[in-house]
């Protein structure tokens, strides 16, 4: 059985506790009071279960504390994912979507996010799904709601003679 790692000399178990007291984060909290049982002298067995951990984890704890202090005692954010496309990749899908696409070419009057996908699986070679998508254009600058299609042969004159000229009722009095 290996020795037990012994804790650093600027700290005793009074300014642990006080510490604890102050944590915002419980489980920094439970983790110096474990240390603190182990400074007044309790086994590490007991001070691990009164941490709500085994004796490893409170090593393991004990040699965060040691090198960095009390600050290393919160849990870490995991790093999570790497995002499927790269940010060279996200300048080139907000090009695409700037230029707007051709009825002809494309086959459609507005971007979707269904369309933005396999068009992002055609020019990367990745699977990204619509929900991804739509996180990408939020993250790029463009917003979720888009303005109504125009067809391509749509006549301005034949638009304003459908336009109502007469006065309502409310102008009439």
């Amino acid at each position: 059985m290996g020795a037990a790692v012994p804790l650093r000399a600027d700290f005793c178990a009074g300014r642990l506790r006080l510490l604890a007291k102050k944590a915002d984060d419980a489980a920094q909290a439970r983790r110096l009071l474990a240390l603190a049982a182990v400074y007044e002298g309790m086994t590490r067995a007991d001070a691990a279960k009164l941490g709500a951990m085994d004796r490893q984890t409170l090593r393991d704890w004990a040699h965060r504390f040691n090198e960095q202090g009390p600050a290393a005692l919160v849990n870490l954010k995991a790093p999570g994912a790497a995002p499927k496309l790269s940010a060279e990749q996200k300048q080139e899908l907000k090009r695409i979507v700037e230029s707007n696409p051709d009825p002809e070419k494309d086959g459609i009057v507005r971007w979707r996010c269904v369309d933005l996908r396999g068009i992002v699986n055609e020019r990367f070679g990745v699977d990204v799904d619509e929900v991804s998508i739509g996180r990408y254009l939020k993250e790029l600058g463009f917003a979720h709601v888009s303005p109504r299609p125009q067809h391509p042969k749509q006549d301005p004159q034949v638009i304003e003679g459908f336009k109502k000229t007469s006065l309502s009722e409310s102008h009439k009095r």
